[in-house]
């Protein structure tokens, strides 16, 4: 039986998304069904393509006081991500822009031309004391519409003039491109990247990523970060119970076979409008364990959906979590990646020059 949003035309044709539906956003006043009009005219199937629309950024830098964050500002050059991936947190941010966190979500995205530049006038202020940004905390920066875009690029082009401390969390291998930015800054101890793998398995991972690099391109990501001097972390991230859990020994050998050194974990988050997407897609496409997985992570979230407090929101509680934590534990050892990583410098922080101002004496 497919768990398809019978408010969807059945015209419509989904290629290669996470979301099954496209339920409206929690903020809008009006809801928007499919109907027979009764016309009974033949309507020709359609593709579902993926828009991108302008936004032009007041500001950049996005301050967070969460504790269980180990960085205290990002930047988000776009919203919305084309990957698709079902799980993703960042889904429910979708209704904030009066649009839905399914297929809205995959499909309509906002890329923010400008914001290198709206950066740069924030890093010099005068007050402004440097501490390592995030990238990628939100949707991915090297998401496929980066390729034409080139919003990270020019994002890593003012952080490389400023000598500025940045952590990059990505799957995407668009990465790549910009090794040329990175690797100068990974030597001065200014850049380490996180690069997510939640499956070995490219099925599985076309099913919930199905958008996303193949886990083994990912692999080969890591390998010519690493070949380049770049620090990688593994991300195993989300593990989720009763369907990715089993692989994490796998998953650390193959990621530390790539060069990776030292690796972290996050239990699977469904905020929102995630549990329900989650749980229609788990019914279409595992009706075989859907059951038995959606229950486990109500175990690991108190009988929730989702805990979100802080310290509990991204390792879960109670037996199962533990042996999560457990077995993770033991493979990151087992495979060398159980190794904290250096900080990120931020006494290299200095204003580059611009054309006609005063060069300092000193």
């Amino acid at each position: 039986m497919s768990s398809r949003d019978p408010s969807l035309s059945p015209t419509l044709r989904l290629r290669a998304r996470g979301a099954l539906a496209n339920e409206t956003g929690r903020f809008e006043t009006e809801r928007r069904e499919a109907f027979d009009d009764g016309w009974d005219l033949p309507e020709e199937e359609r593709l579902l393509r993926t828009e991108v629309r302008i936004e032009r950024p007041r500001s950049a830098l996005t301050y967070n006081r969460s504790p269980d964050l180990p960085f205290d500002r990002s930047v988000n050059p776009y919203r919305g991500c084309e990957h698709g991936c079902i799980y993703c947190f960042a889904r429910p941010s979708h209704a904030y822009l009066n649009l839905s966190p399914g297929l809205d979500f995959e499909t309509r995205l906002i890329a923010r031309p400008g914001i290198a530049a709206v950066l740069e006038r924030e890093l010099r202020a005068r007050s402004y004391r440097a501490a390592p940004i995030a990238l990628g905390t939100n949707t991915d920066p090297y998401q496929p519409i980066e390729a034409t875009h080139r919003l990270m690029r020019e994002i890593l082009e003012v952080l490389a003039a400023f000598r500025h401390p940045v952590a990059i969390t990505t799957k995407g291998t668009l990465i790549e491109r910009d090794l040329d930015l990175l690797a100068p800054m990974a030597a001065e101890g200014l850049l380490r990247v996180g690069l997510s793998v939640t499956t070995l398995d490219p099925n599985l991972s076309r099913r919930l990523e199905p958008r996303a690099p193949s886990p083994a391109r990912r692999l080969q990501t890591i390998r010519r970060l690493a070949e380049a001097g770049v620090p990688v972390r593994a991300m195993i991230a989300p593990v989720i119970p009763g369907l990715t859990d089993s692989e994490l020994d796998r998953l650390l050998a193959a990621t530390a076979g790539a060069g990776a050194v030292a690796a972290s974990w996050i239990v699977l988050r469904l905020p929102r409008e995630v549990a329900p997407l989650l749980r229609a897609w788990a019914e279409e496409h595992y009706p075989d364990r859907a059951a038995k997985m959606l229950a486990r992570i109500r175990e690991i979230h108190g009988g929730r959906d989702y805990d979100p407090a802080f310290g509990k929101r991204m390792r879960g509680e109670g037996i199962w979590a533990d042996l999560i934590a457990r077995r993770f534990r033991l493979a990151a050892a087992r495979h060398g990646l159980d190794r904290a990583q250096p900080p990120l410098r931020s006494d290299l922080f200095r204003p580059p020059p611009r054309p006609g101002d005063q060069l300092s004496l000193l």
